[in-house]
């Protein structure tokens, strides 16, 4: 049950749902996923390490950047069926295709100043 709660307590937040909705699309670095939901860079790695911790996003280290991912599932059961779920749930929801819109738009290179 343990797991099962810290899960659904990562999935409480909208800017920690959003976080997952975005990366959907591609592997992001914290700079771009701070541009496109528009709030402090520390918040959003505050949000990223509760995600990484319910096992709902991986990691890897990658030169200059940390890529972030949606999780593989392989922490959690949970994790595994809710990120699976997430992936077509809330295609409607206004905040989500705001966000939708705005990942062509966002470049690390230009983010980041890298």
């Amino acid at each position: 049950m343990v797991e099962f709660i810290r899960v659904m307590k990562a999935l409480s937040d909208p800017n920690r749902i959003k976080v997952l909705k975005l990366l959907q699309h591609r592997v992001m670095c914290v700079c771009e996923l701070q541009a496109a939901l528009e709030i402090a860079q520390s918040t959003v790695s505050k949000h990223l390490k509760i995600l990484e911790n319910a096992g709902l996003v991986s990691c890897e280290k990658d030169g200059l950047w940390v890529n972030y991912a949606p999780g593989n599932g392989s922490r959690s059961p949970y994790a595994a069926t809710l990120l699976g779920n997430l992936r077509h749930w809330l295609a409607d929801d206004p905040d989500i295709k705001k966000l939708d819109a705005v990942v062509p738009l966002l470049n690390r290179e230009v983010l980041c100043g890298k």
